[in-house]
């Protein structure tokens, strides 16, 4: 039936597969031991090259391969200085919260500002008119970041307000995630390029052998108006985030209208986001206006994400936890934290620090609702109250500690956030603003309800073991 035939009993073609075999995991098992820090992953990777070499290496050129660490790194080498935010700032704060500071800046190799005003706005009603503001008001430039960028009432009303800034001549740059925007063509993307306003999709790819790519996802919500107002925290665009389209089941949320010298750094994580989507670099000093102290806050912005960032969200909090002294109060739609911060938890509790768990009693994703209750199960030896407020669903994320440091931003207490998303946060120091943070904490507490964790351990089994397979798919919800 055909010409020739291949002989695969030949001893020469098995001995040369065999080597081939063996270079092949060789090469692989090199690259795992020069770029993997994951112990057990690595030797994950190890042994399914060995275990089949062909197939293994496939699947680690197509998964394994960090990409986006390499190039993150290259374009790290040509970005400029002038995203640098100005002088370092010795906040008065206790000593604890000073080593905190210390431990932060040696992480996240930024400095302290000064002089910054942090408003909060609660749920899309406060956050989409201040937005919507600030965009209508700019006169040279606008940045745009959004994991999620709904074609509804509230993505019409943000679509229109940039087209009009666009037309009246300002330069605007829209970013939007590659997958959580809509994987296939957004009408409402088209319609705004349309309209004159510069857009892009973070690592979107059609291509079979970049679809590894599709699990890192842009998770950041920024907006900068003239390099001088900006906004952050968690809330996408979408009615439903706003009361007023969605009425009482709107999601509750937390955005964050930022001035004073640290918007230049939220300006830095939104170039460099552009610069390594569409390889252009902001450079124009309209995106880095010189920036005058405003308010009274101590701020530090924090990029995490799966580049030269990665782990530094991680190594932020686990300090946190070390450090205090009195209480550290979290509040988080998805909490499940790995072994590290879970023994930092721990530890922090033994010490008599009063450790507090806000969390949703039902989130929008069920899986995830079935592993936080797996996962929490083991927290019965862990001296932390976890409350959880009802419906509507929760999205906020805040953190504070000793009444004088604070976390905002759109990290999630989970391995998705902490390993594959690429986030933005704000690190603040200050009784008061803090005390705004610890205000909004405190609301939610009012609304929830203490949960006991040996409560979950006596469920039945069928749900435990639900619970206990959901919990083991961590690293990917």
């Amino acid at each position: 039936m055909f010409p020739f035939s291949i002989e695969w009993s030949n001893p020469a073609i098995n001995m040369l597969a065999a080597v081939l075999g063996v270079l092949l995991a060789l090469t692989v098992t090199a690259d795992v031991l020069l770029t993997k820090s994951d112990v057990r992953g690595a030797l994950g990777w190890i042994g399914a090259v060995w275990l089949s070499p062909v197939i293994g290496s496939l699947l680690y050129y197509m998964f394994g391969i960090n990409r986006v660490t390499r190039r993150a790194l290259k374009m790290r080498e040509l970005r400029d200085k002038k995203a640098s935010a100005p002088g370092d700032a010795e906040p008065d704060a206790a000593a604890n919260i000073r080593i905190l500071c210390d431990v932060s800046k040696r992480v996240a190799q930024e400095p302290l500002t000064a002089g910054n005003d942090i408003e909060p706005l609660e749920g899309g009603d406060a956050a989409y008119p201040a937005m919507l503001t600030a965009i209508t008001e700019a006169r040279h430039c606008i940045a745009m970041c959004s994991y999620i960028f709904r074609n509804d009432e509230a993505g019409n009303l943000f679509a229109d307000a940039l087209i009009a800034a666009a037309q009246r001549g300002v330069k605007v740059r829209l970013l939007l995630d590659g997958v959580g925007a809509g994987y296939f063509h957004p009408e409402i993307l088209e319609r705004m390029r349309r309209g004159g306003v510069v857009a892009a999709r973070f690592l979107h790819t059609w291509l079979p052998w970049r679809m590894p790519f599709l699990n890192m996802r842009n998770h950041r919500k920024l907006l900068i108006a003239d390099g001088r107002i900006g906004f952050l925290g968690g809330i996408n665009v979408g009615r439903e985030n706003s009361m007023r389209l969605s009425g009482a089941k709107a999601i509750k949320d937390v955005h964050f209208r930022v001035t004073g010298p640290v918007v230049r750094v939220v300006m830095d994580a939104f170039a460099r986001d552009w610069a390594f989507t569409t390889d252009e670099e902001l450079g124009d000093d309209c995106w880095w206006p010189a920036l005058e102290p405003v308010g009274a806050v101590f701020a530090r912005g924090h990029r995490s994400g799966p580049d030269a960032d990665l782990y530094k969200i991680e190594f932020i909090l686990g300090a946190a936890l070390t450090v205090a002294r009195e209480r550290v109060r979290i509040v988080t739609p998805y909490f499940l934290p790995d072994q590290r911060l879970q023994f930092a938890i721990a530890q922090a509790g033994l010490r008599g620090v009063k450790v507090e768990i806000v969390l949703p009693r039902q989130s929008d994703q069920t899986i995830m609702d079935w592993a936080m209750r797996g996962h929490l199960r083991f927290f019965r030896h862990i001296r932390a109250d976890v409350f959880t407020t009802p419906s509507p669903f929760d999205h906020s994320k805040l953190c504070s500690v000793d009444g004088e440091w604070s976390l905002i931003g759109s990290t999630n207490w989970d391995a998705r956030s902490f390993r594959l998303n690429f986030e933005f946060d704000l690190e603040l120091t200050g009784r008061e603003i803090t005390g705004k943070i610890d205000a909004l904490i405190d609301a939610r507490i009012a609304r929830g309800r203490k949960i006991d964790p040996n409560i979950l351990a006596g469920e039945a089994v069928w749900r435990r073991l639900r619970n206990a397979a959901a919990r083991l798919l961590m690293p990917y919800l």
